[in-house]
């Protein structure tokens, strides 16, 4: 028996826009995910106390800010540093397309470009993020 995806949806640093944060969410646990929002402004620690408090199986981070090759990296070295590197990152938001490939040599699973439908975010969770069994 396995039980549900736990997936921590992140808005980190000043960045104060949550909407799309808010709408995958949502998506998320429609799709029969539990979902933990952290909402605003949450400093890359609070992001991995939580993922790890939480027991979760991804972080998706919202990143609107220009700060993403910042936060995602920072996000990665504490869950290293935590011996939490089995939870896997993901994200999106105003990141250009130069900028993914990097992400994803750091360690970041998956970014979705603004126009990425939730549908597409769903299925992706559910193909990459290993459920967890009971």
């Amino acid at each position: 028996m396995s039980s549900r995806i736990r997936v921590v949806v992140a808005k980190p640093g000043l960045d104060g826009h949550d909407r799309g944060a808010k709408v995958v969410a949502r998506a998320l646990r429609d799709a029969g995910m539990e979902v933990v929002y952290t909402g605003l402004h949450q400093t890359p620690e609070q992001i991995v106390e939580t993922a790890i408090q939480e027991d979760a199986d991804a972080v998706g981070l919202s990143v609107l800010s220009g700060a993403h090759m910042t936060l995602f990296r920072r996000v990665l070295e504490l869950l290293a540093e935590r011996d939490a590197r089995d939870i896997v990152v993901f994200g999106g938001g105003i990141i250009p397309n130069g900028d993914i490939p990097e992400l994803e040599k750091l360690g970041v699973a998956k970014i979705f470009t603004p126009g990425a439908t939730t549908q597409s975010i769903v299925e992706w969770v559910r193909q990459n993020v290993a459920q967890p069994v009971a």
